[in-house]
């Protein structure tokens, strides 16, 4: 796989202050990372590295194989970027406004109709298009920044909080929009404090605090190294509070209560079954026995709570 995002040791210093420092990422084509962390963590120092604004001090990065202090300007065409601050120009119509980043972009005139209509139908704007920007609700916005991020088809996105202040079915067709831009050819780093939302995009997850990465792995990895095995819970149709109810010595019980409990098994696959028999054969009159879910809020939360100086967690 084609590593279209790739830094090592990516650091910046400001004065004293290492805003971010010994930062190693690599995001494959086709493939969505989730950048999460509190603020001022380090995420948009990265991004800013990541898009030539600002010099590493030290290490490196390369954006669709362009290095991103030689090569600025091929990196600069290589990204798209949505910022929590839009810069959209308020006066003009929205039409007028993505034709304008067209030309920046040095799209021809009729690849620039085809885009801009395009992307204005995709996000739902284009019965707005000769309204003024500054008319355009908060959601609104939103979405003509990322179909400006969009406008020359990068092989790179970089997408900071990019369903924020959006109502719940704008930011589902937003959310639509990114599963739909994945492709063998382009990469995304979404940024944003909306967990749900970067467990159900990515396929990475990179935990960043205080200008370090302290957790990186696929959500799945993460939490079964950060919150141990998978927990199952059985519920029973009657008071069973008191009852034996005979589970193999490997099964740890974890929490239980009047009509239900909770365990975990190393290999659920095999003893999973041999419960739910033993259960029955027994009378415990069993409703469901299913797997607990588990958030990667819990995951988050417990990485960001982890020691100072731990060592880098590689799920």
């Amino acid at each position: 796989m084609w590593k279209m995002i790739e830094t090592q040791d990516l650091s910046k210093q400001f004065d004293e202050f290492w805003a971010v420092e010994g930062i190693n990422l690599s995001v494959g084509a086709g493939e969505v990372l989730a950048l999460l962390g509190p603020n001022g963590a380090g995420k948009t120092t990265t991004v800013r590295m990541l898009t030539s604004v600002l010099r590493p001090t030290r290490g490196s990065a390369r954006i669709a194989g362009y290095d991103v202090v030689h090569q600025a300007d091929q990196v600069r065409a290589s990204v798209g970027i949505l910022t929590e601050q839009h810069g959209l120009y308020n006066r003009m119509p929205g039409w007028d406004y993505l034709d304008f980043f067209g030309q920046i972009y040095g799209l021809d005139e009729a690849r620039r109709q085809e885009r801009v209509h395009q992307l204005l139908e995709s996000f739902g704007l284009l019965g707005d298009q000769k309204r003024r920007i500054g008319e355009y609700s908060k959601g609104m916005r939103q979405k003509l920044a990322l179909a400006r991020a969009l406008m020359h088809n990068p092989p790179v996105l970089l997408l900071d909080e990019p369903t924020s202040a959006m109502d719940p079915e704008s930011a589902r067709l937003v959310r639509d929009s990114i599963r739909e831009l994945r492709s063998a050819s382009r990469a995304i780093i979404i940024c944003t404090h909306n967990l749900a939302e970067a467990e159900e995009l990515a396929d990475q997850i990179a935990i960043i605090r205080k200008g370090r990465i302290i957790a990186r792995g696929a959500s799945e990895a993460l939490k079964r190294t950060l919150l141990g095995p998978v927990e199952y819970e059985v519920r029973f149709g009657a008071v069973v509070d008191g009852q034996d109810p005979g589970l193999p010595s490997s099964v740890s019980v974890t929490s239980r209560g009047v009509d239900w409990l909770r365990f975990q098994a190393q290999n659920p696959n095999e003893l999973n079954p041999l419960i739910l028999r033993g259960l029955l054969e027994r009378g415990f009159p069993v409703v469901s026995l299913q797997e607990v879910p588990r958030s990667l809020e819990a995951v988050y939360m417990q990485a960001i709570n982890a020691p100072e100086g731990a060592e880098v967690l590689d799920a």
